[in-house]
């Protein structure tokens, strides 16, 4: 099932949600606010893209409020944290098929309109 979890309020995630026309083919648009992803969603994302890291965002106030730039993380602790705290999880996730791409950044974006 091809998916978006993102934020509402979210510019960025509109932006791309909107520049790549995902509204209307298919996708399942999830706030991750009013619906919190569930750790079986959340397990089968890291299993596809190779961990909770890259899930992960360090760009969440909460990062820098908790003091975590400073500690060395495990997988388990972003596992942890994004299941606390729904702005840890980076955002847009899009899942298509079997590829799961999560951020805003270019490379990740290139890749996931090369796929869509």
């Amino acid at each position: 099932m091809n998916k978006v979890y993102h934020l509402t309020h979210c510019g960025t995630c509109q932006r791309i949600i909107r520049d790549l026309g995902l509204v209307g083919k298919g996708f399942a648009i999830q706030d991750i606010k009013v619906r919190p992803i569930l750790p079986e969603e959340l397990d089968g994302l890291a299993s596809i893209i190779g961990g909770y890291e890259p899930l992960f965002s360090r760009r969440a106030i909460q990062y820098k409020t908790r003091g975590l730039a400073g500690q060395s993380l495990t997988e388990a602790d972003y596992r942890r944290y994004i299941l606390e705290d729904y702005t840890f999880l980076k955002r847009p996730v899009v899942v298509v098929g079997d590829g799961v791409f999560a951020g805003s950044e270019r490379k990740t974006l290139e890749a996931l309109r090369a796929v869509l």
